[in-house]
């Protein structure tokens, strides 16, 4: 038996038959990394972004500042409320990767994602954000009061219409991200019935604000010419409009808080006004961050907060000058 045809100008050619039947089968190679039991558990709890719980901490503010933070009663009932938002927040995420899987994929970070990676099927991610939308209320109103249920339910109701429609929508996508903070921060004082200060309400707002329009500004800035690839409404922004945003957001916080810290009446009767001491801890926080935001790398404001070592030693002076002027001894 011959493995080769005459051609043309005596070239040979082997039969495809033989070729075929001599030819291994391929190598089916490594399984896909991430599968499994494991990998879907951890794909999930990635997908509910555990460096961006530390939001979450915002529910002892209220407290704080009331001064109402140190007993028993108020830490465990605090630290349920922290872990109830946690969820709902988690859950929003689920949804929201879920449904831009499609867009993650062209952002050069975001299609490392669960679910935009493969790693989480999408109807797993909505059943998972599903169940925890409806546990984290129903729990609230069992464990803590209606007053925090229905501020969680509201909560999922605004960030769920977020990721189907609002976040298409100038100016109001801002809104909403903000009120989300602004709605932590609240938390926590209606889990201990504490009246809220309207200058703890004003720094809060704005704070978030600046902090929300700086993402927008960095990503702006990094997705230059493809933003409409993952965030079209990026495409309708100007720079210029997202920096007059952050910086004027920047101010109105630094003037709340200084209103708070300046009030008549205000703190406790101590060895420093620390208090008024304060607020030069809050002015350089504002300013060292406004570093990353104009240069346009505040596009993830968690890894900005928790890797800039001047930041955390600034950070850590104002909890603790803002701690002794709120403590009641």
């Amino acid at each position: 038996m011959t493995e080769t045809a005459p051609l043309a100008g005596g070239a040979r050619t082997r039969d495809p038959a033989l070729v075929e039947q001599r030819t291994p089968p391929p190598h089916p190679g490594p399984p896909a990394p991430g599968r499994g039991v494991g990998g879907l558990l951890g794909g999930l709890l990635r997908t509910a972004r555990p460096k961006q719980w530390v939001k979450n901490v915002l529910v002892v503010a209220a407290p704080a500042a009331a001064g109402q933070l140190f007993s028993r009663h108020a830490a465990g009932r605090l630290a349920l409320v922290f872990v109830l938002f946690t969820a709902c927040a988690a859950a929003v995420y689920l949804v929201n990767d879920a449904r831009d899987a499609e867009a993650d994929r062209a952002h050069p970070t975001k299609r490392r994602r669960p679910v935009a990676a493969g790693q989480v099927p999408v109807p797993v991610a909505y059943a998972a954000g599903a169940v925890l939308g409806v546990l984290a209320p129903a729990l609230a109103a069992w464990l803590v009061s209606p007053a925090v249920a229905a501020l969680l339910a509201a909560y999922l109701g605004m960030q769920l219409a977020y990721c189907v429609s609002l976040k298409h929508v100038l100016v109001v996508d801002l809104v909403v991200v903000t009120t989300g903070f602004l709605m932590r921060a609240t938390a926590g004082g209606l889990a201990l019935q504490i009246p809220l200060s309207r200058w703890f309400l004003i720094t809060t707002g704005f704070g978030a604000l600046f902090m929300v329009s700086a993402k927008r500004y960095s990503e702006a800035l990094q997705m230059s010419g493809k933003a409409g690839a993952t965030r079209a409404l990026l495409t309708e922004y100007t720079v210029g409009y997202l920096r007059f945003v952050w910086q004027l957001a920047a101010g109105v916080a630094v003037l709340g808080y200084c209103m708070w810290a300046l009030e008549e009446g205000g703190g406790h009767a101590g060895l420093l006004p620390w208090r008024q001491l304060s607020l030069v801890a809050f002015i350089l926080a504002v300013l060292r961050y406004a570093v990353f935001a104009d240069r346009g790398t505040a596009g993830e404001p968690e890894e900005v907060v928790l890797h800039d070592r001047a930041l955390a030693v600034i950070g850590l002076a104002w909890l603790a000058m803002y701690g002794l002027a709120v403590a009641r001894w």
